[in-house]
């Protein structure tokens, strides 16, 4: 079973003081503001309702924390590059996901959603850029890729891959669509074995 399925809704906080005590490991989801983050966990978790969906951008304004039957936590975070939120809400969305990546200790991994039509952008290069140094594995879903023909979506995944060789940590990538339901296993297989890595008997 996947070890997504059954995952249930812990808590929200807004500040880093607020975060919940780290007595679990925890896996991060991050992504461009409408590149299908909540859309992916939502899927993942075969729950329809789980992470909110919104057709708004940047409507995630929280880090919001999910209980994996293993333990872990799963955990939503703002997603970034929506023009139309204010300087003063943009900036502390960035400075709360910026501290949460770089200091948390509970933290093994993060999974971080490109829509497959644009990825890599300057905004996804700097997420990678705050967590690679870590040390920690980055798994990059290129979601929406049921939206391309398959040999556009395979195009997308090999240029990645090589604009990801350029760059520094332990990254790898996939094709995944949360409508198409491509790449779940994958997806599952992959993060399973991050917290295997971490605790044998975990994932």
């Amino acid at each position: 079973m996947s070890i997504f399925r059954h995952a249930c809704f812990e808590t929200s906080i807004a500040q880093p003081a607020q975060l919940p005590s780290a007595d679990g490991f925890e896996i991060a989801f991050a992504g461009r503001s409408n590149a299908g983050k909540s859309s992916a966990i939502n899927a993942l978790a075969n729950h329809t309702r789980l992470a909110y969906v919104s057709k708004t951008p940047g409507r995630t304004q929280l880090l919001n924390f999910f209980r994996l039957p293993c333990g872990a936590r799963i955990v939503d975070l703002p997603g970034y590059g929506y023009a139309a939120v204010p300087e003063r809400v943009r900036l502390q969305w960035q400075g709360l996901i910026e501290n949460y990546l770089k200091t948390r200790d509970a933290l093994i991994g993060l999974v971080l959603m490109m829509d497959a039509r644009h990825p890599m952008t300057d905004l996804d290069r700097q997420m990678i850029g705050w967590f690679a140094p870590t040390g920690r594995p980055i798994h990059i879903l290129l979601t929406k890729s049921d939206k391309l023909s398959r040999g556009a979506a395979n195009a997308a995944l090999q240029k990645t891959r090589a604009d990801l060789i350029r760059l520094r940590g332990r990254l790898t990538v996939q094709l995944f669509s949360s409508l198409s339901k491509i790449g779940l296993e994958e997806c599952d297989k992959m993060v399973a074995g991050w917290l295997d890595e971490e605790a044998p008997g975990v994932g």
